[in-house]
């Protein structure tokens, strides 16, 4: 039989469970898929800690990629050995899986599976969040926080490509190289430089018109201040908690201020949506401008190991479990 990660209730990475599982036929509109590649995001530790509640069992996991083995009734698009990926529903942490056919996109030649397993959920977020939460222009100046990261990297790399100047900032002076390879002009270390007060020294005062944050409570009152008026917060994240309860009344205070906590789930509702946001992500890595930096495996059945070191900051770009 199959195996995932399972969790029964919510708490740190303990909980993950190496469980045998069953894995019946696709039924209609539904494919079985042979996990390749899986990613590893953020987001799994929400679900994983219970900040993200969900309905319990649960197989963590948003994105991957893999073969298909069997197809269900009424599935014309996609056939038995087809190279597929996915970003969400959840339940990728997982050898063998259904998936249903509406939420796959077929691989690329040219784009491997790990590749393509590492920048699904990571690079359609970058996508939404540069055209179209905010459409970057050739000429801004944008900020990205952990720029070191893995939608950090993505992010970086797709910014300058459309012609904007980046500024990043990373945890630590060890990751500054990667924020500067990534493509970043500018590299602030938030441990010893204040964001806002060097984000101000970089743009002689006027500001940011959109900072890309997914740190969340740690830099979130900070991001704000590094914005032009009429400026974007787009907050994506919680890497370092959730953004408490704000009056929105400073938003005005500080500019007009636009204020937007995205999700893919909303900007890739619809197949059109999902299918622009992959065909424009596999376009760019196709080509180079963006490459995905996989600086990090683990078995799958080492996932508990995989969401230690993403919750201590030691990981950098993008991580994979292999199945």
């Amino acid at each position: 039989m199959p195996h995932a990660i399972r969790i029964h209730q919510p708490g740190g990475p303990e909980v993950l469970q190496w469980e045998e599982v069953t894995v019946g036929d696709p039924g209609p509109g539904e494919v079985r898929v042979r996990n390749t590649a899986i990613g590893l995001n953020f987001i799994d530790t929400y679900h994983r800690s219970g900040l993200y509640p969900m309905p319990m069992p649960l197989t963590l996991g948003s994105e991957g990629a893999g073969v298909i083995e069997a197809v269900g009734p009424k599935v014309k698009s996609l056939k038995v050995g087809d190279r597929v990926a996915y970003a969400q529903p959840i339940g990728a942490y997982s050898e063998v899986l259904i998936r249903p056919v509406a939420r796959l996109v077929k691989i690329p030649a040219g784009v491997s599976d790990r590749t393509a397993a590492a920048m699904m959920l990571k690079g359609m977020t970058a996508w939404y969040l540069l055209r179209r939460t905010y459409k970057v222009k050739k000429g801004d100046t944008i900020l990205v926080h952990a720029a070191a990261g893995g939608v950090g990297q993505i992010l970086c790399q797709w910014g300058k490509h459309l012609g904007a100047t980046v500024i990043g900032t990373v945890g630590s002076d060890a990751k500054a190289p990667l924020a500067k390879k990534a493509g970043c002009k500018h590299v602030i270390v938030a441990e010893r430089e204040k964001v806002s007060q060097r984000v101000r020294d970089i743009t002689k005062g006027r500001g940011v018109p959109v900072v890309y944050d997914g740190i969340g409570k740690e830099t979130f009152m900070d991001s704000l201040d590094c914005l032009a008026p009429l400026g974007v917060m787009a907050s994506f994240g919680n890497a370092s908690g959730a953004v408490p309860p704000v009056n929105i009344g400073i938003l005005a205070q500080k500019g007009s201020l636009f204020l937007t906590r995205p999700t893919l789930v909303n900007y890739t509702a619809t197949r059109e949506d999902l299918e622009t946001a992959a065909r424009d992500l596999f376009a760019v890595v196709k080509k180079g401008a963006v490459k995905i930096s996989i600086n990090q495996t683990y078995p799958l059945r080492e996932a508990a190991q995989a969401h230690r070191d993403l919750e201590g900051r030691k990981t950098t770009g993008s991580t994979v479990l292999l199945p």
